[in-house]
């Protein structure tokens, strides 16, 4: 199948699984902790870390999986540039504190899910 294809699907589903996420833990108000992106980010992390070390080494003829998991279902999943708008809201809403914390946090526990479903998947 097309690449271009692959990508366009995965990504499709994994925006509506970004969406279902962020409808079932939407925040109250504005300057409440943005859990829903941070949730995707983590998830997303894990599962691309994941998704990296099954497929390295041991399944080097699917490249087509990896064009729908993690470049199109994972990358439409995952939701960085609504973390960089989200933090920056919280700076602009007088929050820095808040944005701080979700930026430390997502990106500390972010690269150590990332890390750690490498490791789950190469054992």
């Amino acid at each position: 199948m097309n690449a271009a294809v692959l990508v366009f699907v995965g990504g499709g589903l994994g925006a509506l699984g970004r969406y279902g996420l962020a409808l079932w833990l939407r925040p109250d108000h504005d300057l409440q902790f943005p859990w829903a992106t941070f949730a995707a980010n983590l998830i997303g992390c894990l599962a691309i870390g994941l998704a990296s070390g099954l497929l390295e080494d041991r399944i080097p003829a699917l490249d087509q999986v990896e064009w729908f998991l993690v470049v199109g279902l994972l990358g439409g999943f995952t939701t960085f540039s609504s973390f960089g708008l989200e933090t920056h809201r919280l700076l602009v809403r007088g929050a820095p504190l808040m944005a701080l914390l979700y930026a430390g946090a997502s990106l500390v526990l972010g690269l150590a899910l990332c890390w750690l479903g490498y490791r789950l998947a190469r054992g």
